[in-house]
């Protein structure tokens, strides 16, 4: 069994090793501080021998290699000596990211009840975690994690990780520990368990006393004190499953300019509507309440247009009632009930007498229909749903509704020769 000691070694960059079979491109070696994927954590780049590593898999105990090479070309062999050279950068980002989610699950401990883990990921430019808590993160609760994050980096807090029986590591109190974390972190019925803090450095209530901030069965790599991380930004939520709540955030490179991004938004909003970043919210309420305004004004506005196009409509007798007939320009029939009952109760067609009923036809790609019958007049012989139906039936399309109001779409002729037919039945 070759196991990875990258998790009990995670500075180690350089090592030399023995290569004890090779099968194709893959190699397997005595030792190896390659860090295979695992749990969420990608595996390490490197080369070996100056071939380029492709991929590093785990499979039975084994750590094998992919090589990026040309299996006829490959000229190692069992029992070569060979040097591993670790990419630096991508290790140190991955231990960095992989700690993180550990600090930022210690934030989720002291904000959300019945808090557990359902996973996470490290990926080239963010970290997820999922949670599943007993009621789901706000937007407020996004900001206090990542306060309560970035403030256990700014502590400095010690991470440190140690093996312990299963029993023994099941018994820790508040520890991390189910289906997802044992992947990676159980060998031969031992468990390896990652802890950071222990102990107050600041000693003002943010991380208790002798309480760690996170304690958790895990099998990756990390630094060796939270100050190594950097800045943390949480990004986005979601919910990808029932009680699951998917928290995304950022460290290193990623995070500033993350929260240089966010700072030069908030600035320049700011100065669009010419206040403080700190007034910001009440300027953007005032404004909220500002565009409610104009738009309740414009609708308003909207609605009595309407209802005079619909006043101005030609006027015909029809089965002894007065109606007002016609085409309407850029209108949904939605927005014209309320204008139609306007028109009618105002009571004026082209003749100044009082209208009975009115039907409107909307022009453009898709006609529709919209009929509206004066309520002292509604039912028997001048039902609006009667009317919408005898046009579908002689136009096509279909529609629908009650005496005083109905409409119909889908109409298949053009709307003159709707409004024509409507004088004229």
């Amino acid at each position: 069994m070759t196991a990875s000691r990258a998790p009990a070694e995670p500075t180690v960059r350089e090592f030399e090793a023995t290569v004890e079979s090779v099968d194709g491109r893959e190699i397997v070696l005595d030792e190896t501080y390659f860090y295979p994927e695992s749990g969420g954590q990608p595996a390490d780049r490197g080369t070996l021998d100056g071939h380029l590593v492709d991929d590093v898999v785990e499979r039975d105990g084994v750590v094998v290699h992919s090589l990026d090479a040309d299996p006829e070309a490959l000229s190692l062999a069992a029992g070569d000596a060979v040097t591993g050279l670790i990419d630096d950068a991508f290790r140190t980002y991955c231990a960095r990211a992989h700690t993180a989610s550990h600090v930022l699950y210690g934030a989720a401990r002291r904000i959300a009840d019945d808090l557990g883990y359902a996973g996470f990921d490290i990926s080239e430019t963010k970290v997820r975690v999922d949670l599943t808590t007993a009621e789901p993160l706000d937007d407020g609760d996004l900001i206090e994690l990542e306060r309560l994050a970035n403030r256990a980096v700014w502590d400095s807090l010690p991470v440190s990780w140690e093996t312990h029986s299963a029993g023994a590591a099941r018994d820790i109190d508040g520890i991390a520990f189910n289906t997802k974390t044992e992947e990676g972190a159980m060998s031969d019925g031992a468990v390896r368990v990652v802890t950071v803090g222990g102990a107050s450095a600041a000693g003002d209530g943010e991380t208790p006393d002798a309480e760690a901030w996170d304690v958790a069965a895990c099998g990756g790599t990390h630094v060796s004190n939270t100050a190594e991380i950097g800045p943390v930004a949480v990004l986005e939520r979601s919910n990808p499953g029932e009680g699951v709540t998917r928290v995304e955030f950022a460290v290193g490179p990623t995070a500033i300019d993350e929260v240089g991004a966010v700072h030069a938004a908030a600035l320049d909003a700011a100065a669009t509507l010419d206040a403080r970043v700190g007034d910001l919210p009440e300027a953007v309420a005032r404004l909220r309440d500002e565009t409610d305004r104009l738009e309740a004004d414009l609708r308003d506005a909207r609605e009595e247009l309407l209802a005079a196009r619909l006043r101005d409509l030609p006027t015909a007798e029809v089965d002894g009632a007065r109606w007002a007939i016609g085409t309407v320009d850029d209108a949904d029939p939605n927005e014209l009930r309320e204008p139609a009952s306007e028109a009618l109760a105002a009571g004026e067609g082209d003749a100044g007498d009082g209208l009975d009923a009115l039907a409107a036809i909307g022009t453009g790609d898709a006609p529709f229909l919209v009929v509206a019958v004066a309520d002292d007049v509604a039912g028997g012989d001048l039902d609006a749903g009667d009317v919408v139906d005898a046009v579908t039936d002689e136009f096509g399309g279909g529609g629908g509704g009650g005496p005083t109001f109905a409409q119909g779409g889908g109409l298949d002729a053009d709307p003159a020769a709707v409004a024509a037919w409507l004088r004229e039945r």
